[in-house]
């Protein structure tokens, strides 16, 4: 397993994972919706399974949020 952040799209049906993502928050208040992306962001991790990956890839979340925030 490679040490580097791939981010580059590499979901093979992007569209339905998006439909699944957006049902699965169908009908929850905002807090079980927040709690929901929490749980999927942990399990998700778990795949990862590289912690130093993980932190590549906190930054650069937080990197698009300051450029989607900044202009």
């Amino acid at each position: 397993m490679s040490d580097v952040l791939n981010i580059e799209p590499a979901i093979d049906r992007p569209d339905d994972f998006y439909e699944a993502l957006i049902e699965a928050h169908r009908g929850l208040s905002d807090a079980d919706s927040m709690a929901l992306n929490c749980r999927l962001i942990l399990v998700l991790a778990n795949q990862v399974g590289r912690t130093d990956v993980l932190v590549q890839a906190i930054a650069a979340a937080r990197r698009a949020h300051a450029s989607d925030t900044n202009g």
